[in-house]
């Protein structure tokens, strides 16, 4: 099975945009909430890859019948999923600047694979945490 990495940003106005990490996949979506971007990026990448195998005679390497897109946000798009999330306290939390966070929030300021790779690993300890919770 094949996986495509899929990256939610927030739009340029309103909503989401999406787009396959990989550069090969020439794939976009966009739409006014999280879950018509992702329907509209699934049929986008059904749409290029009988395109391509239309062109030039084969279906594209990146295609399979059941392949999985992985999702993935950028910070701007996950305060914007999510925003009931405090960007300052959740930056504490992680045990990074405040003031860093909330530029990433914003998208002043990209996020480094190795900050990306903090944030996710002190995010994942959280969630264990909240998964522990019982009311």
């Amino acid at each position: 099975m094949k996986t495509i990495i899929a990256i939610i940003e927030k739009g340029d106005t309103d909503g989401y945009s999406i787009y396959a990490s990989d550069e090969s996949i020439p794939v976009v979506a966009d739409g006014l909430t999280e879950s018509e971007a992702r329907h509209d990026f699934e049929e986008n990448l059904k749409q290029q890859a009988i395109y391509m195998k239309e062109r030039l005679g084969h279906w594209p390497n990146w295609y399979s019948q059941d392949m999985k897109v992985d999702y993935r946000y950028d910070m701007s798009a996950f305060f914007e999923s999510f925003p009931f999330i405090n960007a300052t306290k959740f930056a504490q939390s992680l045990g990074i600047n405040p003031s860093l966070l909330r530029k990433y929030k914003s998208g002043i300021v990209k996020v480094g694979e190795k900050q990306k790779d903090l944030i996710q690993k002190k995010f994942d300890e959280i969630v264990h945490r909240l998964n522990l919770v019982r009311f």
